[in-house]
Formats: structure tokens, C-alpha cells, sequence
């Protein structure tokens, strides 16, 4: 866990999550059209209420999130957007999954191989570098107004496998199967979490140099800005001096 949490904690300070609010909204709006294929009632489609929970947190507008269900349910003409994962090693070694939703995979391919090689890096096969990454599921709450004893407990009760506490964040980490189940039963004591959503986790971590450490942000920021791409996870391990020359 730390070494993902370090890298989106560096991401986040660097800036790479402040894109556009018009580009965050297509690509949750993608998230909602895939969702909504298995279900139009989020009652019944645990996946689209957690992409509707992400979509009212941005401060999506309802006709735009009723419309992205409209086309994923079928009852308005549909884009055909598919979900992809890639995976490669970018910088310094760096293992790097891209998880992306789109309608042209023909375009995305090379796009996404034109960035690793800007960087130095190698997009490779599918499971290159999955086998290295756990598949959990991740709830996040901010910590203001829930003391730490009480999600830890509620945590625990939920079923939840981990719950830490940092930076006015609680992190509470699930098995992939026992995702929602956690989610909802948070959400039933606390309410909607800031984020919840199925993430890929370094099980063993790359340390990197600072001039390694700046290429894969670079690259990072370079895919998240990709329309297609909905995330990107590395197992970067940034050490105290570089941290300090990132947040400089």
C-alpha cells in the first residue's frame, strides 16, 4: 500500500489530477456509459453507483449524467466504449498499469506507446506487469468529521482488510470480491465515500532516482491526459531526497 498511496500523493502535489473539469466529466461520463450497460437502476448496478457517487462529487450536471445512462442502458444511441488495460515498464524500470475506456482501440494503442517511448519507457503484453500489482478495492473517506477509532471499527465490521489514516484521509483497503459489500455497509453508517472504486496496488515497490522520479511524472501526467485513460498506478518508491526535490 504505501508505494502506491506515495506515488498518488506526489501526483496530487504535482498537480496531475487538476485537469480540466470538462475532461474529468468525458471521462466520467465514459465510466457511466460502460456501467449502465449492465443496468440503468444503480439500486440494482453496484458498478453504476459507484461511478454516480465519483460523478456528483466532480459536480457532474444531472442532464449530462442522465444522458450517460441513457446511452449506456441502450434508450439513447450508444457509444461503444470498451475498457482496455496496458501495461509496461516506464522510467528506471518502473512497472506502470494504464487502465483506459475507449471507442477506438486502434488509436489508443500508439498513443499509449508514443508516451512510454517519449520517456524512455516499453509498453509490453498484457500481464506483463499485473502479477506484480494486488487488484483491491479502495474507499476513501476524509477525515474531518469520523474519528479514527470509529472507522477502524466500522472497517472491521464491514470486512474491510486494511483502514490507515493520513493526510485527512481514511483509506480503507478491501479484497477485490468483498468491494462492494464494505462500500455499502460504509456508506450505510457513514454515507457516500469521497472515492471508492477497484484499484491496482505495487505488491513489492521500484525505487527510482530523482531524475528518473521527474520522467515518470512526466509520463504519468502525460497518460492521465490521454481522454481514454481513466488511471494510471506505478510501484515507483520515491526516497526522502527525492521526495523533497519533487515538492520543491
Amino acid at each position: 500500500m504505501a508505494g502506491h498511496s506515495q506515488f498518488k500523493n506526489i501526483m496530487r502535489r504535482k498537480g496531475a489530477q487538476d485537469i480540466k473539469r470538462g475532461k474529468i466529466f468525458t471521462k466520467i461520463a465514459r465510466e457511466i456509459i460502460v456501467a449502465a450497460k449492465a443496468g440503468a437502476d444503480p439500486a440494482f448496478n453496484p458498478k453504476l453507483r459507484s461511478v454516480l457517487i465519483k460523478a456528483r462529487q466532480a459536480g457532474m450536471a444531472k442532464d449530462k449524467i442522465e444522458a450517460a445512462i441513457a446511452k449506456g442502458s441502450g434508450t439513447a444511441g450508444m457509444d461503444d466504449f470498451v475498457a482496455v488495460r496496458y501495461e509496461g515498464y516506464g522510467p528506471g524500470g518502473v512497472a506502470m498499469i494504464i487502465e483506459a475506456l475507449t471507442d477506438n482501440r486502434n488509436r489508443t494503442a500508439p498513443e499509449m506507446r508514443a508516451a512510454f517511448t517519449k520517456y524512455g519507457g516499453n509498453l509490453g503484453e498484457s500481464g506483463s506487469v499485473a502479477f506484480m500489482f494486488d487488484h483491491v478495492g479502495m474507499i476513501e473517506y476524509p477525515a474531518e468529521h469520523i474519528v479514527e477509532d470509529a472507522m477502524l471499527e466500522a472497517a472491521i465490521e464491514a470486512g474491510a482488510e486494511n483502514c490507515e489514516t493520513a493526510e485527512g484521509i481514511h483509506s480503507i483497503t478491501t479484497a477485490f470480491e468483498a468491494f462492494s459489500s464494505v462500500r455499502d455497509a460504509l456508506a450505510a453508517k457513514f454515507g457516500d465515500a469521497a472515492s471508492a472504486k477497484l484499484v491496482f496496488t505495487p505488491k513489492t515497490t521500484t525505487p527510482v532516482s530523482e531524475e528518473d522520479a521527474g520522467a515518470i511524472i512526466k509520463l504519468t501526467e502525460l497518460l492521465e491526459d490521454n481522454d481514454d485513460v481513466q488511471d494510471v498506478y506505478s510501484n515507483a518508491e520515491f526516497s526522502d531526497a527525492v521526495l523533497q526535490k519533487l515538492s520543491a
